[in-house]
């Protein structure tokens, strides 16, 4: 089989992804199809996600971008000898996981909230909408990204046809490393059933280690498929996608999909991104993810059972 010369070498949490062309390939854009809903529709059915290039308004995915680096530096994760737009970090920040900077953060909250993500999404559902307060906010800085998984054993409790918004703020390069989903694995039922349908934070009462880890906020089961991009590509089938991404970009897909995401293999720059999720208002909604202050994954959104 030929490599792919499109792409240059490409790596997933350590493991250099195998550059054959029936092994990795690009993401379909369908921004061509902004217009037609049925065919948004019928490509999310077929391909699992849809990818929106240049959809949104580019300075106002940066102006979010900024309100972002700034509260980043304020928390003292950037190099202040840069400027924050270009979100340099210090040496060792590695991986971000900072929710809150999101909150009260207006040009972040109107950009996922309102206007075209939202038009958006009420348009691909057909009726009005609901979206989780919680907001995933990330950035990753040189080395692993993040391992693949499915989305539904964290925010499984309500409706399972919700999607996630994935969200670049700035432009992403593959060097810089964004998100990869695997072709057609949202159809691979035969694989996913024993895996997708499990509770991150469920626990076994009747079990004392289980129970214990519960009580201190941990996780008996994490949410992970593996470790190892290539040998999920090997036992799904399909092609790892991805593209290099710039600001006004989103990508969206459901629950069922597996995706990961490319190493950070950047010299000393910071990878920004969100995720949000969004739901038909008619349907239940998992309330770990709602509310002014959402439990999420504290000991308060544990949930025992006799096992």
């Amino acid at each position: 089989m030929s490599t792919t010369t499109a792409l240059p070498p490409l790596y997933s949490y350590g493991h250099a992804l195998d550059m054959d062309e029936d092994k990795i390939g690009l993401l379909r854009d369908s921004s061509d199809a902004a217009d037609d809903v049925e065919e948004l529709r019928r490509r999310l059915a077929d391909d699992g996600y849809l990818y929106m290039r240049g959809y949104l308004d580019r300075a106002e995915v940066l102006a979010a971008r900024a309100s972002l680096t700034s509260r980043l530096a304020e928390a003292g994760v950037l190099d202040p000898a840069f400027p924050h737009l270009d979100a340099v970090c210090k040496p060792g920040s590695g991986y971000v996981f900072k929710p809150e900077i999101t909150n009260n953060n207006e040009a972040v909250q109107r950009l996922l909230y309102s206007g075209r993500v939202v038009e958006f999404y009420e348009k691909l559902f057909g009726e009005s909408l609901r979206h989780y307060d919680f907001t995933w906010l990330r950035a990753i800085g040189p080395g692993k990204g993040t391992n693949p998984h499915c989305d539904l054993p964290y925010m499984g409790r309500g409706t399972h046809r919700h999607l996630t918004c994935w969200m670049p703020y700035g432009d992403i390069s593959f060097t810089l490393g964004g998100l990869m989903v695997l072709e057609g694995s949202h159809k691979r039922m035969d694989l996913l059933e024993n895996y997708v349908y499990r509770d991150v934070d469920a626990f076994c009462e009747n079990k004392p280690k289980q129970a214990e880890a519960a009580k201190n906020g941990g996780w008996t089961f994490t949410g992970t498929l593996s470790h190892n991009p290539p040998s999920v590509r090997n036992k799904f089938g399909g092609r790892w996608l991805t593209t290099e991404f710039r600001a006004g970009d989103f990508l969206t897909f459901g629950m069922f999909l597996v995706h990961a995401s490319l190493d950070n293999r950047s010299d000393n720059r910071l990878r920004i991104s969100s995720d949000s999720r969004y739901q038909r208002a008619s349907e239940p909604i998992d309330e770990r993810w709602v509310g002014a202050n959402p439990p999420g994954h504290t000991t308060a959104g544990k949930r025992g059972r006799i096992c």
